[in-house]
């Protein structure tokens, strides 16, 4: 591999090196290579090299180091195997830099690599350093996903606020934000009086602690390991807005008033940001589960996250619409936003709604649907079909090809090509690394790139809706499938 000039073997390379070696393992595969060029030119290998030999096999291994480093930017900046790696390679072009002077240039990229990992170590929040959003996801079902590192405040997280058991509020905010704050943002998504609630961190023992105001609610929440909800202001219990308040049930028609083209760019802008901050390697991390894969598949975990609760927040917004004729018009209006994201290239959120709108608790409302106008069931029935999984995908296949770029893939997809190329071809043949399937893998992965070749347009939505962003960021939804059934029994009783 070193020996050869193939950038797209390299990159095949670098890509899914971690379905066979570590990080560690390829860093001292490295370090032997360096130094064996020495044993050449010193005559203890038989066959002995010339200088200009010995210095091109050199830069081949400085290229793929300066390759690899490129590729994955910070991804690596906190590995101590990396790191020290670096260091000891760059001694090592420091010293041969006097005998072989073509090695000057790849001296000085080292210098800025180093440079970089330097700022990275000594000043990770240092006020110079680039802005760089990052998101993390605290899962009810797992522990905690805690940050590597100390947490800057004014870092930005992507939490949920539970309000039942069952339903919760998604809330980006800095850590620094008071539980005020954060309060403030979920009783105006529920509609709920700010003066009636208290934030309330619940630990998994069911220990309860209420937030005072000021308090850091979010950092609050990591110290205890604890979920956040929304309580009564006597704590006695947690609130129930679906079943308790006919008047919030209502609460869905806002949707109704917003400019579904507005909304659907408000819904790409905010999966653009997710998907744009997943690197390549989180596929290669998510499909093969090598330890420590948690951490390192945040970004990835968010987009795969966020799609499935735009499919609940669908289900959600129709089911808690108690009236007929504005139930007709919220599934009229999701089939118009269904067909702005697939217009504004945005496939994540396009499947989301088309599946929100097809879930066994939506589509059993026959009242509903019968309806729904005759060209909006034909424009539904087209969108439909590009959701149709026969042929492996072909019609969504073909019409993404078609899309220039930039364009949000539908990500499930695209992780379950990875896992079917690595589930299908074996690793090793022979005690040898089947080199055949990480192209195939890396090829697969390579696509992120090709979706991300220009940014999105600086499009924004209109002004009159100033509430439209905090409402697609802030998602009310339920997830639970029987509470759901519940709702739709409830409003369209089974004859």
């Amino acid at each position: 591999l070193l020996s050869s000039s193939a950038e797209t073997l390299l990159d095949d390379f670098l890509l899914t090196y971690t379905v066979f070696m570590t990080t560690d393992d390829l860093c001292q595969a490295l370090l032997r290579q360096y130094p064996f060029i020495e044993c050449c030119i010193h005559g203890n290998h038989q066959g002995k090299e010339d200088d200009s030999d010995v210095s091109c096999r050199k830069r081949k291994v400085l290229h793929l180091v300066s390759q690899w480093t490129s590729l994955y930017k910070d991804w690596l900046h906190e590995d101590e195997h990396l790191k020290q790696f670096l260091k000891t390679i760059y001694r090592n072009v420091l010293d041969d830099v006097y005998e072989y002077p073509i090695l000057e240039k790849d001296l000085k990229e080292f210098q800025k690599i180093l440079g970089m990992h330097r700022r990275h170590t000594v000043d990770e929040y240092s006020p110079h350093r680039k802005n760089k959003t990052f998101f993390h996801q605290f899962s009810v079902k797992e522990n905690w996903l805690q940050h590597r590192g100390t947490m800057n405040e004014t870092e930005e997280i992507f939490c949920r606020v539970y309000i039942t058991e069952h339903s919760y509020v998604s809330v980006k905010a800095q850590v620094s934000t008071s539980a005020q704050e954060i309060l403030k943002i979920v009783a105006e998504k529920i509609q709920y009086p700010e003066e009636e609630l208290a934030l309330v961190t619940v630990a998994f023992s069911g220990e309860k602690h209420e937030l005072q105001p000021n308090d850091l609610a979010i950092s609050k929440s990591l110290e205890s390991s604890s979920r956040m909800f929304v309580y009564r202001k006597d704590l006695t219990d947690s609130l129930n807005p679906f079943a308790e308040n006919e008047e919030l049930q209502q609460r869905s028609v806002r949707i109704l008033g917003i400019n579904t083209w507005d909304l659907a760019l408000e819904l790409t802008n905010f999966d653009w940001s997710l998907f744009n901050a997943i690197h390549e390697q989180e596929l290669i991390y998510f499909t093969f589960s090598r330890q420590g894969s948690a951490e390192n598949t945040e970004n990835l975990s968010l987009l795969l996250q966020r799609c499935n609760e735009v499919q609940l927040w669908v289900a959600t917004e129709i089911l808690l619409c108690s009236q007929l004729c504005k139930r007709v018009q919220l599934v009229k209006k999701f089939i118009k936003i269904a067909a702005h994201c697939k217009a504004q290239r945005n496939l994540n959120s396009f499947f989301a709604i088309v599946m929100g709108l097809n879930t066994a608790s939506v589509s059993r409302l026959s009242q509903t649907w019968e309806k729904i106008p005759g060209k909006f069931k034909k424009l539904f029935t087209e969108l439909e079909s590009l959701t149709d999984p026969s042929l492996n995908h072909k019609a969504y296949r073909d019409a993404f090809k078609k899309m220039k770029s930039p364009k949000i893939p539908f990500m499930p997809l695209l992780l379950k090509d990875v896992t079917f190329i690595h589930e299908g071809n074996k690793t090793f043949l022979d005690n040898l690394v089947n080199f055949e399937k990480l192209h195939m893998i890396a090829d697969t992965v390579r696509s992120l790139r090709h979706c991300r070749n220009n940014q999105f347009g600086n499009e924004v939505p209109s002004k009159e809706h100033h509430e439209l962003k905090p409402y697609v960021h802030h998602l009310h939804v339920i997830d639970n499938q029987q509470a759901l059934f519940e709702l739709s029994h409830r409003i369209e009783p089974r004859v």
